[in-house]
């Protein structure tokens, strides 16, 4: 794997990166069900926000729930982001010696990017003070976590 990053980040590599943060991506979703089915859109803060801006780029109604528009951009977030994993491993190298370890390090990041400059702008909630407490901060994290080791166990067979 070192030789892929270090000596030849080709399409491919950048390819498989997609494949394996769109897989990340599915066993995110599936972490968060339990959150939706709880506290419904707000419960998952990632979700949440795919609604509002669904309902921004493809002018459609808000009182309405767009599953087609939060999944898209929850997927094609993940495949980016699978992307991204790539290049971190090519611009800071030594990582590939722990793969694993930096995924999640690489989830816990996506996290802090999402809660701090993202989720409050989006959608009027702050994530620390978010009305149905701390569980959909906490299933948040849980799956960014899930997200990274994943993105980093797939990696390990790139």
């Amino acid at each position: 794997m070192k030789q892929i990053f270090m000596n030849n980040p080709n399409i491919d590599v950048f390819f498989l990166s997609l494949l394996a943060g769109l897989v990340a991506t599915l066993v995110m979703t599936i972490i968060e069900i339990p959150a939706w089915k709880r506290f419904g859109l707000r419960g998952v803060l990632e979700w949440h926000e795919n609604q509002v801006l669904s309902t921004k780029f493809f002018r459609l109604a808000e009182s309405d729930l767009h599953i087609k528009g939060i999944f898209l951009l929850h997927f094609v977030n993940g495949g980016l982001g699978g992307m991204g994993f790539a290049l971190v491993l090519i611009i800071f190298p030594f990582a590939t010696s722990s793969v694993i370890l930096a995924g999640v390090a690489y989830g816990v990041f996506l996290w802090v990017a999402t809660l701090i400059p993202i989720h409050k702008p989006i959608t009027g909630i702050i994530p620390w003070r978010h009305p149905d407490g701390n569980l959909p901060m906490i299933t948040s994290l849980i799956g960014h976590l899930a997200y990274g080791a994943i993105v980093g166990s797939l990696f390990t067979m790139i």
